[in-house]
């Protein structure tokens, strides 16, 4: 466990280890839970699709393209559970193959009414 204040700044780093220098990562969806094991129920969405949910939510600088960094500001569920877990998808993608999902950045869906 990573024990942090409420609304003290969180600052995460996900790396990947291959010996293709030729991916980049991408932070897709993250969410938390109070319940380690079960991320439907209650959740809280940080991020969708690349896009932030949270106004805290920040991605940061690399200093490499296997490595991405993201943050936001610590919070409670209701000050009801004792801890929050964090579950996140990343994307791993050819370095420079801009037609990817990688280089696509944020993309929202909008559903459209059967009459549009």
């Amino acid at each position: 466990p990573y024990y942090v204040d409420m609304n003290q700044n969180l600052f995460l780093q996900a790396s990947l280890h291959s010996s293709d220098q030729n991916l980049t990562l991408f932070v897709d969806t993250c969410v938390a839970s109070p319940n380690s094991s079960d991320f439907i129920t209650l959740v809280y969405e940080l991020t969708k699709s690349g896009c932030a949910s949270d106004s805290t939510y920040s991605l940061f600088p690399s200093p490499r393209s296997d490595v991405a960094r993201f943050g936001f500001n610590a919070f409670s569920f209701a000050n009801r559970f004792p801890s929050v877990f964090l579950r996140c998808e990343l994307l791993v993608c050819r370095l420079h193959d801009y037609s990817s999902r990688c280089y696509q950045g944020c993309v929202s869906r909008f559903k459209r009414d059967a009459d549009s």
